[in-house]
C-alpha cells in the first residue's frame, strides 16, 4: 500500500469530488431538486432550511468528512486496482464505475426506507456517476505516477 496514494491521491479525489459539486449544486440541488427539497424541510440540517440557506455553516463538516471518505477511498482503490486493465486513468474510471454502482444500490435500499419523492432518488442516483467517474480518472491517473500498480491480474 503506498501512502502517497492514499494520502495525495485521497485528497485529489475529493478535490475533484467538491469541484464537481459546484455544477452539481447549482444545476441539480439549487435547481432541479429545490421544490422538493422545499416540500420535505423536516429531512434537512437547519442550517439549510434557513433563507437564505447557511452553507458556510456546513462546509467544516462536509469538508472533513469528505477529505477523510477521499483517503479511505484512494486506500480501497490501492488495494484493488492491480484488478482493473488499462493504464491508470482507465483503471480509476473502472474503480469510479464500480463507485457509482455501489451508491446506487445503497440509494435504492433508502428509497424503500425514506418516505422522499422520486425525483430525489433519481438525481441522487445519478449524481454519484457525476462525481465519481472523473474523480476515479484522475485518481488512476495519479496513481499511475506516484505508485505504479503493475499489470492487471499480478
Amino acid at each position: 500500500m503506498s501512502w502517497k496514494l492514499v494520502v495525495v491521491g485521497g485528497i485529489v479525489f475529493w478535490l475533484v469530488t467538491f469541484v464537481v459539486s459546484f455544477a452539481t449544486g447549482a444545476v441539480i440541488h439549487e435547481g432541479v431538486l429545490k421544490p422538493h427539497y422545499d416540500a420535505h424541510k423536516e429531512f434537512w440540517r437547519p442550517a439549510l432550511v434557513q433563507d437564505p440557506p447557511d452553507m458556510a455553516a456546513l462546509m467544516p463538516y462536509w469538508i472533513a468528512v469528505g477529505v477523510l471518505t477521499g483517503l479511505v477511498l484512494a486506500a480501497i482503490y490501492g488495494c484493488v486496482r492491480p484488478a482493473f486493465p488499462g493504464p491508470g486513468w482507465k483503471r480509476g474510471l473502472y474503480y469510479g464505475l464500480i463507485l457509482s454502482g455501489i451508491y446506487l444500490v445503497f440509494i435504492l435500499g433508502w428509497s424503500g426506507v425514506f418516505n422522499l419523492p422520486n425525483a430525489i432518488w433519481f438525481w441522487w442516483a445519478v449524481e454519484p456517476f457525476l462525481y465519481f467517474l472523473p474523480a476515479g480518472a484522475v485518481l488512476g491517473w495519479l496513481g499511475e505516477k506516484l505508485a505504479p500498480a503493475g499489470p492487471a491480474g499480478a
